[in-house]
């Protein structure tokens, strides 16, 4: 019965062991192994894993990428003009040994990211005029700047086993004192913009009036020269006509009795009915009944 119980004993003491020296590591997870207050190992490979019973603590942090939001604070541009900074840090722990030996917890790390980047940022937007932060240009220039300012927090958090992948900029707001004239200066270079577009749509409009106009008078030019062109292949022809109505004599002796009569049909149509002719005209002898 003793020898029973002594051999329970034992195996329950060798289960204790065991379990106490075999320990699991998840995908997501980074585990580090202390003895004695120093750490011994580190595992950042999923599976079990062993260590020193009784002897050997295991801890674990996370591999996940860590958010954190980082207060507002004030910053001054390279032009004295005070500016309120919202942003936040997008992080993960890179070296776990490193970390745990520097800094230790979650806490700390956001407050030495708070201090990096808060210095960073501070060093940034010295350089740079407010109307550089402020402005209609593309969003890409002040992205430039931001990766700039992630640039820089990521280098300083490495010595904490700290990578930063990303800061990025909620917003920046300003002062009371300041948007009055902020509003202003934007307004006056939209005013500035819209100014250049009408100009550019008046030059452009010039253009297409003074050529259309030209293209006018080229089709006006052309349709008068050609009207003229037809007249006076008209008359040629009327002409040519004329001369072959009246080749003899004869003819032409009618065509000008013809004429004389309408001449005289005109000259009648007036209030005065007197009218003078040579009386060695055909037209007289005719009208006085002198004629053959």
């Amino acid at each position: 019965m003793k020898k029973a119980i002594i051999i329970g004993v034992v195996v329950l003491l060798l289960i204790i062991v065991a379990a106490s020296s075999v320990y699991t590591v998840r995908e997501n997870e980074y585990a580090c192994v202390f003895r004695f207050g120093k750490i011994v190992d580190s595992v950042d490979t999923a599976g079990l894993n062993f260590k020193v019973p009784f002897l050997d603590t295991v801890r674990y942090f996370t591999k996940a990428t860590m958010f954190y939001d980082i207060p507002p604070s004030e910053v001054f541009t390279s032009d004295k003009q005070n500016m309120t900074v919202d942003c936040y840090i997008i992080w993960s722990i890179s070296d776990p040994q490193l970390f745990y030996q520097s800094l230790g917890t979650t806490a700390k790390a956001e407050e030495r990211l708070d201090a990096n980047t808060y210095t960073a940022l501070k060093n940034t937007m010295s350089t740079l005029a407010q109307a550089d932060i402020i402005n209609m240009n593309d969003g890409a220039e002040r992205n430039e700047i931001y990766d700039g300012i992630a640039a820089q927090v990521n280098e300083k958090a490495a010595q904490y086993g700290i990578h930063v992948e990303d800061v990025k900029i909620k917003r920046f707001d300003l002062p009371d004192s300041n948007l009055n004239a902020v509003y202003t200066r934007m307004i006056s270079e939209r005013n500035q913009m819209a100014e250049k577009y009408t100009a550019d749509g008046n030059y452009e409009a010039s253009i297409i009036r003074n050529n259309v106009q030209k293209e006018v008078n080229i089709l006006v030019s052309d349709a008068e020269a050609e009207a003229a062109k037809l007249v006076a292949e008209g008359e040629a022809e009327y002409m040519r006509r004329l001369a072959e109505a009246y080749n003899t004599a004869d003819k032409q002796e009618f065509y000008e009795f013809i004429l004389a009569l309408d001449a005289l049909k005109t000259s009648l149509n007036g209030e005065d009915k007197t009218i003078i002719l040579d009386k060695d005209s055909d037209l007289a002898q005719i009208l006085t009944g002198t004629g053959n």
